[in-house]
């Protein structure tokens, strides 16, 4: 996605909005504009990510990534498993991830990691390649998934050892 457009046209209108106080007030704006190049870049990539972690919320398991290539932001969509329609498999298939969500909605939550449990989340998501929220979402929704779907095995005695599921 080329955003020197978008860039060149905040900057024509910090400009323009300068040209009533004169021509030296212009030359420092246009000045100002030139430096500004990096940091409105920066700004309108925050504003791509926030939105790609808001629609990423949304598609769990699937997923929007931004990747910043030379200058210029990219979009890596990651489509959610494609799953068997038939009617057998729709029988037997677990609950998806997207059924978490109520009417498309998210809220905000503050989560209190232990610091080796938060570095070593952030390591998890980069080598998926994926913000810390959106590797969150999917690992919550995940557990949710497995632990619906998930049948303990019946605990049996063998003298004073147990076996099974601990929950």
């Amino acid at each position: 996605m080329d955003i020197s457009r978008h860039v060149q046209e905040l900057q024509d209108q910090l400009v323009e909005s300068t040209e009533l106080a004169g021509e030296q007030a212009g030359v420092i704006a246009r000045r100002l504009a030139r430096s500004l190049d990096s940091s409105l870049r920066l700004v309108i990539l925050q504003a791509l990510s926030e939105a790609a972690d808001e629609i990423t919320a949304e598609l769990a398991p699937g997923s929007v990534d931004v990747r910043l290539r030379g200058r210029d932001p990219e979009f890596v969509v990651t489509p959610p498993a494609s799953h068997d329609t038939s009617e057998a498999a729709v029988a037997q298939e677990p609950a998806s991830h997207a059924d978490y969500a109520v009417d498309g909605q998210t809220t905000r939550t503050t989560l209190r990691l232990p610091e080796n449990l938060k570095t070593k989340a952030e390591a998890a998501a980069a080598r998926e390649g994926l913000s810390v929220n959106t590797w969150l979402v999917r690992a919550v929704a995940t557990a949710l998934t497995d632990q619906t779907t998930t049948t303990p095995l019946p605990p049996t005695n063998s003298g004073t050892r147990f076996t099974g599921w601990v929950r």
